[in-house]
């Protein structure tokens, strides 16, 4: 969800091997919006998630450490 003037987006992200479906959803993480969507097999990526590779090279996502207001750019 990226606030009222954007709205709620879909992304598609291998994130299985740190993340459980529980810790994943409400998490507020740092995505760019301004990509044309992309075809990802049969579904439809519109913004690209922002993570940095662990040791094995599976995704660590950018999260703030507190809850901030939904859209809010990052600077």
């Amino acid at each position: 969800d990226f606030g009222k003037k954007i709205g709620v987006k879909k992304s598609s992200a291998q994130l299985i091997k740190n993340y459980s479906i529980n810790t994943i959803i409400g998490k507020q993480v740092a995505a760019v919006i301004n990509f044309k969507p992309k075809q990802i097999g049969k579904f439809i990526s519109e913004v690209l998630v922002l993570g940095f590779p662990d040791e094995k090279l599976q995704p660590i996502l950018i999260s703030p450490d507190i809850k901030l207001k939904n859209g809010i750019k990052l600077y």
